[in-house]
């Protein structure tokens, strides 16, 4: 399914191909001072997707595997995106909050699982991976 979204004041807006409805729940640390809590975001390769308004768009280096972006003009949160080799470099893990339509998301996995603050569950069956699983699964060592 072909979705679209956009950050708070429309500066910078997307369109993705075929995008899968499942989506993830990060609690590192880092993501939990970015977003505030958990990071909801869906994993899209980064052949499908398309920008408008790039030149709204500032980046960071947050480790040294990944970086985050925002829109420069509101300060949304646009993505997390591995920029080291490995199974995930270059996708993007964007929040779901950008979409225009979000529904017949699925959450299907959270990360660094071990690391969520005591008072946040999400319900339902799902895969859950601790700090070493998740780095694993990016293929990065501790």
């Amino acid at each position: 399914m072909d979705r679209t979204g956009k950050c708070l004041c429309g500066a910078v807006h997307f369109t993705i191909r075929d995008l899968a409805p499942e989506f993830g729940a990060c609690h590192c640390k880092m993501c939990q001072r970015w977003s505030g809590s958990a990071y909801l975001s869906l994993t899209v390769p980064a052949n499908a997707i398309s920008f408008g308004g790039a030149d709204n768009i500032a980046r960071y280096q947050s480790s040294e595997w990944a970086e985050r972006a925002w829109c420069k003009k509101c300060g949304s949160n646009l993505w997390y995106q591995v920029t080291a080799e490995g199974p995930h470099s270059g996708s993007y893990h964007m929040p779901i909050g950008l979409l225009d339509d979000i529904s017949g998301l699925k959450m299907d996995r959270e990360i660094y699982a071990d690391a969520k603050p005591d008072s946040v569950t999400f319900a339902g069956e799902h895969q859950r991976l601790d700090t070493a699983a998740t780095l694993a699964l990016f293929g990065v060592a501790e």
